[in-house]
């Protein structure tokens, strides 16, 4: 079985639509497991209500707020599924998603060197986000940070469970936030990861208050894990150019670093 793992904080105006894209869903094999990262709003009246409603299995999990890379810990830690398609609270899914992984992972059966999947995503007119890939064949086994750059654009990823298990987001005392790719760039190190740039199953929108429009900010309230994975980058990057900018973030991360702790850990 897969698992759709949505964390989620206040987002009871989207959750209903990720919901009724879910619904739309033709394969019907999968959990929605959310996590419920505090939220103030009426998200877990809102599930319970609808667990008695699909006819697919939904679970709630809260935790006090803690950030949505410890939300992923959470849901990883209690997922029933072999592999977690983490899709946001604020997005939805193609009504084929969960048809095409299930047929992907087949493809895979008994491969024990893919750890993940990886496919496309698009905006809620219907555009592909970044480049497009035409001339490539299809799949082809790469890294994250590699095809981050190729394509210019956000990418939808499905991952071995046990993997994830074994990969924590790192917590770190006054800060709620650390790079996605940070960990997702590890599970790569532990076996394949085939990329299908040529199909998107998910669609998504960046609310005013999410971690992309807010960047800037975000790097300046959570330094430590920035540089964590700037810090990585450096290593990882595979032009010079990429090297020399992970090289200024992972300075600037530092003065922030010592910023917050001149003022007691205070933005």
């Amino acid at each position: 079985m897969l698992t759709i793992l949505t964390p989620t904080y206040n987002r009871i105006d989207t959750l209903p639509r990720l919901y009724q894209s879910l619904l739309a869903q033709r394969n019907r094999n999968f959990e929605w497991l959310i996590v419920d990262d505090g939220s103030t709003d009426d998200t877990a009246s809102w599930v319970a209500a609808l667990e008695h409603e699909a006819d697919f299995p939904i679970r709630l999990i809260r935790q006090d707020n803690g950030g949505k890379h410890v939300a992923l810990n959470t849901g990883v830690v209690a997922a029933h599924g072999d592999w977690v398609f983490i899709v946001d609270s604020d997005d939805l899914l193609t009504n084929d998603a969960t048809q095409v992984v299930a047929d992907a992972l087949g493809n895979i059966a008994g491969q024990q060197s893919v750890v993940g999947l990886c496919f496309r995503r698009g905006d809620l007119n219907g555009r592909l986000l970044g480049r497009e890939c035409h001339d490539m064949p299809m799949p082809f086994a790469s890294t994250p940070t590699r095809v981050g750059r190729m394509v210019q654009g956000d990418l939808a990823y499905i991952f071995h469970r046990d993997t994830m298990a074994l990969l924590p987001f790192p917590v770190i005392s006054g800060e709620k936030f650390v790079p996605e790719l940070y960990i997702w760039n590890k599970i790569s190190d532990q076996g394949q990861i085939w990329f299908y740039l040529d199909r998107i199953v998910y669609w998504c929108e960046y609310l005013d208050d999410g971690y992309t429009r807010n960047f800037a900010q975000h790097l300046k309230r959570h330094p430590r894990g920035f540089l964590l994975f700037y810090w990585a980058q450096i290593a990882r990057e595979p032009h010079w150019l990429g090297k020399i900018k992970a090289m200024v973030r992972s300075t600037q991360c530092l003065i922030y670093c010592l910023c917050k702790t001149s003022h007691g850990g205070r933005e």
